[in-house]
């Protein structure tokens, strides 16, 4: 019974209580017709309470579905990230190494790219096949030409001069990513240098937490500056801005999380940037998204630039 209902009917059995037995039977008609009146009418809570057991009813049933809904979007991501998969491990290396060229030759030649004055920019694996960053990140560090890679840390140079101001030579600042743990807890850390890096437990290059004085590495969420651009991994992408990553998460977090603070400090939203090999560009549909997926402004492909959100066709022209 509703909260409604029990109020109802104590109301009902004051009101009879409230009434002297010599007025009851002296005016026993008008009595007995509130008595029944209070009695034998239906508790007017008793509608609501059916119309709140049908809501609820209905939210369970809405709950239900959208547990369903979610459960099957998860189940086609994983669908598609194992073909994705393959269709990278089969992908010719002799492609791959012009794809990876061709898509970095792109970004260092773009306005935009030369323009930014700090960007977030990730560390290439190539045990997971993402798009080679080596080039785009010797090119704002200043290292030789040879790049840098994951598979050996002797590349990690000889003639670059880092800055003390965190900025490299090219005047830009570049955090790179540092993951923290399992639980989506990725962090964005300036480097102004490559002898910054350190291969983790996967042997993947990444910040080491301190610098050479012991000092913790600049954060780019406690930062006091904002970011401009965003180079971005992942699995699978489409013309729209869908992006699939890992499945782990870690940049959708940290993508929600820096555009909150972007929207808190009135900056104007980073520019994201994702690389994508041929392979990886899906039809507009196939990739399925859940509302925590953050779509990408613009692609880079082997064939060029793509621009799609109003923010990227107006920065990107």
């Amino acid at each position: 019974m509703g909260a409604d209902g029990l109020v109802c009917r104590g109301l009902g059995l004051g009101v009879l209580m409230a009434i002297p037995c010599k007025i009851a039977f002296a005016a026993a008609p008008n009595a007995l017709s509130l008595y029944r009146s209070l009695i034998l009418r239906p508790p007017p809570s008793s509608v609501a309470f059916r119309s709140i057991t049908i809501m609820n009813n209905r939210q369970s049933h809405t709950t239900a579905a959208a547990v369903t809904d979610i459960d099957a979007i998860f189940k086609q991501k994983r669908a598609l990230r194992s073909r994705v998969k393959k269709e990278l491990k089969n992908m010719d290396p002799t492609l791959r190494s012009y794809e990876d060229n061709a898509i970095q030759n792109v970004i260092l030649e773009a306005p935009w790219f030369k323009t930014c004055k700090r960007l977030c920019a990730y560390i290439s694996c190539s045990a997971l096949r993402e798009v080679d960053t080596s080039n785009i990140l010797s090119e704002v560090l200043q290292n030789p030409a040879t790049g840098l890679s994951d598979d050996s840390l002797s590349v990690l140079l000889t003639f670059e001069l880092p800055c003390d101001d965190g900025h490299s030579l090219t005047g830009k600042k570049l955090y790179v990513p540092r993951v923290e743990d399992r639980n989506r807890n990725m962090r964005m850390v300036n480097i102004s240098s490559v002898r910054d890096m350190i291969a983790n437990s996967m042997n993947i290059l990444e910040p080491a937490p301190v610098d050479a004085d012991g000092n913790d590495r600049e954060d780019v969420m406690q930062a006091n500056d904002p970011v401009d651009v965003l180079l971005l991994p992942g699995l699978a992408f489409d013309k729209s801005g869908r992006r699939l990553g890992r499945g782990g998460g870690y940049y959708d977090t940290f993508l929600m999380n820096y555009q909150e603070l972007a929207k808190e400090r009135k900056w104007k939203q980073p520019l994201l940037v994702a690389l994508s090999y041929s392979v990886q560009i899906m039809d507009d549909g196939v990739i399925p998204v859940t509302p925590t997926d953050v779509p990408v402004d613009a692609l880079v492909t082997p064939s060029g630039l793509i621009p799609i959100s109003p923010a990227a066709m107006e920065r990107c022209h």
